[in-house]
């Protein structure tokens, strides 16, 4: 059994912490938190072991009558791997609290990419992972890119691909974020980060991207124009596409026109938090004009990414090729719409 600790009970981390529970071959050690808030009182709720990330904080546990099992530091010495799923910038600051330790350590988009040994998707390079002791499963946004254009590439060839990104202002939790009645260039210069982003999975692919903030807090958006060396059919990509099991091509017949009504699906579905794991590309977006291929994807951006932690924490430890390992994801948490 592989034992996971989670530094990040929060978006990314508490998510994560569920999906290690439903593995068979992983055990989770326990989370980690800076304060007694709601989501430390759920973990506990659901008997997750509970540390303190910052050991100056335990009285407020102590106040608030949170039992702690331990600082962060035990944490990281009764885990195999370790995943971060702190605030940006915060895993920075952890790196040299998991090499004192010698543990692995998952890391989330928002950090540099200079931090980790290697960038992570399981569908672009899940190979390049083994054995790493830095590794950071790239963000939410890139996840998505890289599962749609990985197999484009493989089959037909990608001479250019051009996305523009609607971006939500925030995540439903996240108050503090804008805009609140505004459309913002985000950022105005060109390429936005997911570009070079998406190049740290699939380095030789052409990919320029472009970046707009919305007030929403549902999901992204992209619209996506990938010229390719070899050219097939819209039904081709249809065909293509559906044998990804982390794409979701969205039947015409649902009447599903937006991110709203794949929420509403999700939570119809009984999935938990109304979480959409995969893809979700309009079937009917899909369209080619010459060597173009043109579609509309979704992204829930608080989800996406847990499939792929897992799946990194096999890679990291080589118990599982990416074939197994992504069966395995798949099948404990009902990937598959």
């Amino acid at each position: 059994m592989i034992t996971v600790g989670v530094n990040g009970y929060g978006t990314i981390g508490k998510r994560v912490a569920d999906a290690v529970t439903q593995q068979p071959d992983m055990e989770l050690a326990g989370v980690a938190k800076t304060r007694p808030n709601f989501e430390a009182e759920t973990a506990v709720r659901k008997g997750y072991p509970l540390y303190a990330a910052v050991e100056e904080r335990v009285e407020l546990f102590e106040e608030a009558g949170i039992d702690l099992t331990g600082s962060v530091t035990d944490l990281v010495e009764e885990s195999d791997v370790i995943v971060d799923a702190c605030p940006s910038g915060i895993g920075a600051e952890n790196r040299s609290m998991y090499e004192s330790h010698d543990t692995p350590a998952l890391y989330q988009g928002g950090e540099d990419a200079d931090l980790v040994d290697v960038s992570f998707n399981a569908r672009g390079n899940y190979s390049a992972a083994a054995g790493a002791s830095h590794v950071r499963v790239v963000s939410c946004n890139t996840t998505g890119l890289s599962r749609l254009l990985a197999p484009l590439e493989e089959r037909y060839g990608v001479e250019k691909a051009r996305v523009t990104l609607v971006r939500r202002g925030g995540d439903p939790g996240q108050t503090s974020r804008g805009p609140i009645n505004d459309i913002l260039p985000n950022p105005i210069t060109i390429p936005s980060h997911h570009g070079p982003d998406v190049n740290t999975i699939l380095p030789d692919l052409d990919i320029d991207t472009l970046g707009m903030k919305v007030p929403a807090t549902l999901m992204h958006t992209h619209s996506v124009n990938v010229t390719l060396e070899s050219p097939p059919t819209a039904d081709d990509v249809r065909e293509l596409l559906a044998d990804e099991s982390r794409i979701f091509l969205v039947p015409e017949s649902m009447a599903i026109d937006g991110a709203g009504k794949l929420k509403e699906f999700a939570h119809d579905a009984d999935r938990p938090r109304g979480d959409i794991w995969e893809n979700c590309v309009w079937e009917e977006s899909i369209s080619i004009e010459d060597d173009d291929l043109y579609l509309f994807e979704a992204i829930h951006q608080e989800s996406d990414v847990v499939p792929e932690n897992i799946d990194a924490i096999r890679a990291v430890t080589e118990t599982a090729d990416a074939t197994e390992s992504t069966t395995t994801t798949n099948e404990t948490l009902g990937i598959g719409l």
